[in-house]
């Protein structure tokens, strides 16, 4: 019997967020049907590897540097290293060292895998406009991948207009949960340390702690309606202190940072609003998650948030700060209204976010890159 496909991930970092989360769900569901090889190109971000199920043929392989200048030199290395998978995913900008290497190899026209590239999203570098030569970049190194993979109509935009990918070598996938896990009612201590302050409703936010998620943002936000109001900050990263700073500045003295939380449909149903207040964004897991757990969304204007949220919730996206805390008084001011939004949310997400048509689109597409499109299924 032929051994199972082996899957080379190249990711630029692998510390739990929303692609990786998704990487790491894809590889559980298919369990002993594909080998594993994950590479980070921050060796010390390799976080989320804790959430892959103990079953799983995974390793995390001695090679190349996927991180430096480009060069022809560390281009060869690179290509020779690919040579020993049957598929090469990557992952964002911070693996296009892997993309043009497998280029300038020739791609699988030239006995290389099969590669197909995934773009999520953008760093805070990048947040308000893309970088010309990253661009360029981004044209000359897809030219021979099999397949980039899109969440976002947006990322779709940019990727036919900017990057000039053709229709065919393009895939919009969704992202998509286990929404039937959302709909269990959390246990109350279910988050370490949090104590409710009696008489606020609870703000809730899952995103890693980095400057493109601006919770200070948030933070002033909620700061704004604080005598009803009380933050919870879901996730871990280099920007806590510069939290904590806001918070204090504002005299949000019940903020409760929970750091990372695995497995979220254990306690996103504790909020009773859940807020997002990123610069950028393209297809938020965590907006889906909260639609799961039936809560009313206060937004900034990003990515495809907008057309994700049930239509009776786009007047709460909000183009700027105070429209934020705005939209938070308004969702304080009316339990109704905040009881009606998430109904109308969770229906939503049941109705287009569930995981088994992400599953099937991906399972479909890698098949089809390995030749055998029933191989993951």
């Amino acid at each position: 019997m032929a051994e199972p496909p082996h899957i080379l991930h190249v990711h630029g970092s692998f510390s739990l967020g929303g692609k990786e989360a998704r990487a790491v769900r894809l590889m559980n569901i298919w369990g002993d049907r594909a080998r594993h090889s994950i590479m980070s190109a921050d060796p010390a971000a390799m976080s989320a590897r804790d959430a892959i199920d103990p079953a799983i043929d995974v390793r995390y392989p001695a090679g190349p540097s996927f991180a430096g200048k480009p060069g022809l030199a560390r281009y060869r290395e690179i290509r020779a290293f690919l040579k020993g998978f049957d598929l090469v995913l990557t992952y964002n900008w911070g693996a296009m060292d892997a993309v043009m290497a497998h280029r300038l190899g020739g791609g699988a026209a030239y006995g290389l895998p099969p590669l197909i590239h995934h773009e999520d999203g953008f760093n805070a570098d990048e947040a308000e406009r893309l970088k010309t030569k990253r661009n360029l970049f981004r044209r000359v190194a897809l030219q021979r991948a099999h397949g980039l993979v899109v969440p976002s109509v947006r990322l779709e935009s940019i990727a036919r207009q900017v990057w000039k990918q053709p229709v065919e070598k393009l895939h919009l996938i969704r992202n998509g949960i286990d929404v039937s896990r959302y709909r269990e009612p959390p246990a109350p201590d279910v988050i370490p340390g949090l104590v409710r302050t009696p008489g606020k409703l609870l703000v809730g936010t899952l995103a890693g702690l980095r400057a493109v998620k601006n919770i200070p943002r948030l933070v002033r936000a909620v700061a704004a309606n604080k005598h009803r109001l009380q933050l919870l900050v879901v996730g871990e990263g280099p920007e806590r202190d510069a939290i904590m700073a806001e918070a204090a500045a504002q005299g949000l003295d019940d903020i409760h940072m929970a750091g990372f939380l695995d497995r979220p449909w254990r306690f996103v149903g504790l909020f009773d609003i859940f807020a997002l207040s990123s610069d950028s964004e393209q297809f938020p897991i965590s907006l889906v998650e909260a639609m799961a757990a039936g809560l009313p969304v206060a937004s900034m204007d990003v990515g495809d948030v907008a057309h994700m949220v049930a239509p009776e919730n786009r007047p709460f996206v909000m183009g700027d700060e105070q429209g934020l805390a705005q939209a938070l008084s308004q969702l304080a001011d009316d339990a109704d209204l905040r009881a009606r939004l998430g109904a109308a949310n969770q229906a939503r997400a049941a109705r287009d976010f569930a995981e088994e048509t992400m599953v099937n689109a991906y399972a479909s597409l890698y098949g089809e890159a390995l030749a055998s499109p029933m191989i993951l299924r």
